[in-house]
C-alpha cells in the first residue's frame, strides 16, 4: 500500500510539473500553418527588394528605386532616385508596405551583410516622392532594416533584419501615429536571414532566404504569433518548391481584395552575403519576378 501511495504521489508530482512548465507553450493547433497555399500565377517586375498593394496597384521595391503598376502588371510610374530628400544618405531600400495612400520604406547604408544608418521613410503613394521620416531608436539593439510592416489593428510599424547574432532574433515595434519606439520581440525560434515582413490578421509572416540556391534548397514562409510577451513563437508556414529556379526571396504582401499572397522571387544572380556576385550559367541577368498565391484556411 505505501508503494501505491508513493508511486500515486510521484504521477501527481509529474503532472503537476507537466502543467506549470507547458502553460507558457503554444498550443499544438498553434504550431500549424493558417492557410494553404496553392500558386496561380507570376509576373516579372523591375525591383529586386519588396512588394506591396492597396489592391488597386502594386508597389515594388528595387535597392535603389520604387515603382508603381497596375494590376494586369504594366509598370505606369518610376523613382528611381527615391533617397531625395533623406535627412541621412542611404543606398538600399528593403521590403515595403502601403498603408492609407503612403508608401513605408525600409531603408539603410548597406553593404557586404553590414547595414547602418536605418531610416523609415514615408512616400506618397500617387508620386512615389518622399513625404516624411521616422525616428529609428538606437537602443532597440537593431543594426539592420531588411523590411517593414503596419500592423492596421493595432497602428503599430513593425521591422525585420537580415543580419544575425542579436540584431536579427527580434522585430521591432513603433507607434504609427507618435512614430516612438515602443518594443520588440524575440523570434522562438529564429528564422535565418529573414528578408520581409507583412502583418495579416492578427499574425506576422515572414520571408527567410534559408534556402541555399546552389543546392537547390527553397526558402520558407513562417507565421510569428504575436501577444502582449516579450517573446513570440514561429511557425513554418510554407517551402517555396514552385519556382522557376531557386534564388533568393524577398518582400512579401497579401492582396486585400483578393487575398492573394504576393512574394518577390529573385534568380540568376549570385548572391553572397546580401550582394551581387556574377550569374549562374545560362543567365545574362538577374530576373525578378512576383509570384501569387491563392490561400485557403488550412483544417486544424
Amino acid at each position: 500500500m505505501k508503494r501505491f501511495t508513493a508511486l500515486f504521489l510521484v504521477l501527481i508530482l509529474s503532472l503537476s510539473a507537466s502543467v506549470v512548465f507547458a502553460k507558457g507553450a503554444p498550443k499544438p493547433a498553434e504550431m500549424l500553418p493558417n492557410y494553404n497555399y496553392t500558386l496561380t500565377g507570376s509576373f516579372e517586375v523591375k525591383g529586386r527588394q519588396g512588394i506591396a498593394t492597396d489592391g488597386e496597384f502594386y508597389y515594388v521595391s528595387g535597392s535603389k528605386a520604387l515603382y508603381k503598376y497596375d494590376k494586369t502588371g504594366k509598370l505606369i510610374l518610376a523613382n528611381e532616385n527615391p533617397f531625395e530628400g533623406y535627412a541621412i544618405p542611404s543606398n538600399h531600400i528593403g521590403d515595403i508596405d502601403v498603408f492609407n495612400g503612403e508608401i513605408f520604406v525600409s531603408a539603410e547604408n548597406f553593404m557586404d551583410g553590414v547595414g547602418k544608418d536605418i531610416q523609415i521613410a514615408i512616400h506618397d503613394a500617387a508620386t512615389l516622392k518622399l513625404k516624411r521620416t521616422f525616428r529609428f531608436e538606437p537602443s532597440s539593439g537593431q543594426e539592420e532594416v531588411s523590411g517593414i510592416t503596419v500592423d492596421r489593428d493595432k497602428r503599430t510599424v513593425w521591422m525585420c533584419s537580415w543580419v544575425g547574432e542579436e540584431s536579427g532574433r527580434y522585430l521591432y515595434e513603433y507607434s504609427l501615429d507618435s512614430g516612438a519606439y515602443l518594443r520588440k520581440i524575440h523570434l522562438q525560434p529564429v528564422p535565418q536571414w529573414v528578408q520581409g515582413v507583412f502583418y495579416y490578421k492578427g499574425a506576422l509572416y515572414l520571408t527567410a532566404d534559408d534556402g541555399t540556391a546552389d543546392l537547390d534548397e527553397p526558402d520558407h514562409l513562417y507565421r510569428v504569433n504575436v501577444t502582449d510577451k516579450s517573446y513570440a513563437s514561429v511557425v513554418l508556414e510554407k517551402s517555396f518548391t514552385q519556382v522557376k529556379k531557386q534564388g533568393e526571396i524577398e518582400g512579401l504582401t497579401v492582396d486585400p481584395t483578393t487575398n492573394e499572397l504576393l512574394v518577390l522571387f529573385n534568380r540568376g544572380a549570385r548572391i553572397v552575403l546580401g550582394m551581387g556576385k556574377g550569374l549562374y550559367p545560362g543567365y545574362t541577368r538577374e530576373i525578378s519576378e512576383v509570384y501569387r498565391y491563392k490561400m485557403t484556411p488550412y483544417q486544424k
